[in-house]
């Protein structure tokens, strides 16, 4: 065995496919209900002797929408979205507004986050320990932390170091993975705009300001660079699965206070291996660092104002955003507009690490890149393989018997199959990947344009991403909080 790392040489991976989960000659059971359910009244009018016609009318219209795309995807499969987004309509869920508190209008209970749609439900919890604002889903149910991460630049290493990084990275998803008490990791990478007070500060300490030509003329291009500018920031959000880890939880005390001290437990294991992945992780953050984060996704030009006032903006029962309006393709929060794409397939070519620097190297778009990994169970991951490498075995078999071949995407799905079920068998673990690409702009025309340029970078990058139409405000809130 040759050890890459060593020899400077860079290993190649390939993903797997985004599965079909078809049933019968690449059907899924969607497909087959539908066509199933168009085909009944046709059942009924040949015992019958009458509407035969419009019964084959019936077929052929579910045939179609069973079979026919728009937009990439089956029409059948668009039903629950657009009916989802025709509820949400007639009920006025598509706008929303921040109460006013005081008066009469009515209050939100006690340690919500005042955040709109399906985060309204988030509760924040006070680490009594450590201080730190654990944010407490009650439905899911799950407990999260948020840390800061800061790191190297990953392209500007050599690529012996890139693959050691690569590997140690590795190390943090497998030990994520083996914990069994986590529901989700999520790494969030985002721009935002910069003040300029991190170059004044940096002036103002290095800088030799004496009243030269020169000296002058470097702080008037640090005066006009730093509200140009744009910053980057990421962070590492752990989601504790309570379901999984109510025994542990119990022994620790119960409810809230055992679930943060279990979760406290599994934030200092994954510090200690992102240290090893040579990565520099923060202590998670507290009430007016979460207020920030918060304010900052849904409004990101208050980002300057709240860098250059630290005192601002720090409360967290405000960090919502005031006036929320979704349309089918965009959302706009108070003064930013955003649009969230779905990585829908990752690269099927042999893919070097760093593959996606194309997206994150791209300047003059403000965009939010997050990617959650969620471990599954090996007993769960193994079934579910099974059921995927049974149902293509006896696709094949029904497709030799009407005579048609399978085709090399199938061949391609299944051999990703039988790898994954050779690593599980190996002791490796298996994660699920959801990648959401959140682009911001402060009007409606430039909004349009920063989504066609990520579109370009996503196809240099080897990725297939898609609009999630209809479903922007649930996608924004997943790409700020694992959900």
């Amino acid at each position: 065995m040759v050890d890459h790392a060593s020899t400077g040489q860079l290993r190649a991976v390939k993903f797997s496919r985004l599965s079909k989960r078809a049933l019968l000659l690449g059907l899924t059971a969607t497909q087959l209900a539908t066509i199933g359910i168009g085909g009944l009244p046709l059942v009924v009018a040949l015992y019958t002797g009458t509407g035969a016609l419009y019964a084959i009318v019936l077929l052929a219209v579910a045939v179609a929408a069973a079979l026919v795309p728009v937009g990439g995807r089956q029409t059948v499969t668009w039903v629950p979205i657009a009916g989802s987004w025709a509820w949400r309509t007639i009920t006025g869920q598509l706008h929303y507004r921040a109460r006013i508190t005081g008066g009469s209008a009515r209050p939100r209970p006690a340690g919500t986050l005042a955040l709109p749609g399906d985060a309204a439900s988030l509760r924040q919890y006070t680490d009594p320990v450590t201080g730190a604002v654990l944010v407490h889903d009650p439905h899911a149910p799950t407990l999260t932390a948020i840390l800061p991460v800061t790191h190297p630049a990953f392209v500007l290493l050599d690529p012996g170091e890139q693959q050691r990084r690569v590997t140690a990275w590795g190390r943090v998803l497998a030990t994520v993975s083996r914990s069994g008490h986590i529901a989700a990791l999520q790494v969030v990478e985002r721009t935002l705009p910069g003040s300029g007070a991190s170059l004044a500060d940096w002036w103002r300490t290095h800088g030799i300001d004496d009243g030269s030509f020169a000296s002058r003329t470097y702080a008037d291009l640090i005066d006009r660079a730093g509200p140009t500018g744009e910053q980057h920031a990421t962070t590492i959000a752990l989601s504790l699965d309570m379901n999984a880890a109510a025994r542990t939880i119990r022994a620790a005390g119960g409810g809230l206070r055992g679930a943060a001290a279990v979760l406290r437990q599994e934030v200092e294991t994954l510090t200690i291996a992102v240290r090893a992945a040579d990565l520099t992780p923060g202590t998670p953050y507290d009430a007016g660092q979460l207020a920030i984060h918060l304010r900052t996704a849904y409004d990101p030009a208050i980002g300057p104002a709240l860098e250059r006032h630290p005192t601002l903006g720090r409360e967290l029962a405000a960090a919502g955003p005031i006036a929320v309006t979704e349309t089918w393709g965009n959302l706009r929060a108070d003064g930013a507009h955003h649009c969230v794409l779905w990585i829908s397939q990752w690269p099927q070519a042999q893919s070097y690490p760093g593959f996606l620097a194309p997206l994150l190297l791209s300047s003059g778009v403000q965009r939010t890149i997050s990617l959650t990994y969620r471990p599954v169970r090996t007993d769960v991951a193994m079934r579910e393989l099974r059921r995927r490498r049974t149902g293509h075995l006896s696709d094949a078999t029904q497709r030799a018997r009407i005579g048609q071949t399978t085709d090399a995407t199938d061949q391609a799905e299944l051999s990703d199959v039988l790898q994954q079920e050779a690593d599980l068998a190996a002791g490796h673990s298996l994660l699920t990947a959801t990648g959401l690409i959140t682009i911001t702009a402060t009007d409606v025309e430039r909004l349009e344009h920063d989504v066609a340029a990520v579109e370009q970078a996503a196809i240099q990058a080897g990725v297939e991403t898609r609009r999630l139409w209809g479903q922007q405000a649930q996608a924004l809130a997943r790409s700020i909080l694992p959900g």
